[in-house]
């Protein structure tokens, strides 16, 4: 068990417009790589904002300030045991060759809820977007996540 120290903010990597299902993310990060999945014992992510709005828990937790071994989830390498990882479906243009925030306004709304919530809960938990993290090259979650946080009330 270990103190949160980061809610992390990601995106699919998806078309935008594309719903993206609890079983397509089981399928790209839990089945084994000799059937197209990463082979990892647990997904990335504990809650999918879908385009609708809905959120879905992918992994179970306590909804505490601690990440217990059974909540961690495999979002950020070296930061998973530290973290809470959310994800949008979408993150790429319709074409795929670029990152773009893709959030629908149920999208926004829901992550801007979620988010909130979560700040006023664990005011001390860093709130960042994947590619904030050192170490990452990645352009995920494709918005900037501080500036984001900062039109919604949420300063760090």
């Amino acid at each position: 068990m270990a103190r949160m120290k980061y809610l992390v903010l990601h995106c699919t990597a998806t078309p935008e417009g594309r719903e993206v299902t609890s079983k397509e993310i089981r399928h790209w990060h839990t089945d084994p790589v000799s059937k197209g999945g990463r082979g990892w014992k647990q997904v990335g992510y504990t809650d999918l904002i879908h385009l609708d709005g809905k959120v879905e828990r992918l992994v179970d937790n306590n909804e505490d300030a601690e990440v217990d071994p059974w909540e961690v989830t495999n979002g950020a390498k070296g930061y998973n045991s530290v973290s809470r990882h959310v994800v949008y479906a979408g993150g790429c243009t319709k074409d795929m060759k670029h990152p773009k925030d893709t959030r629908t306004p149920a999208q926004l709304k829901a992550m801007t809820d979620y988010v909130r919530n979560f700040h006023q809960r664990f005011p001390q938990i860093k709130i960042v977007g994947h590619c904030d993290l050192p170490g990452v090259n990645k352009a995920c979650p494709a918005f900037d996540v501080a500036k984001w946080l900062k039109s919604i009330g949420i300063y760090q």
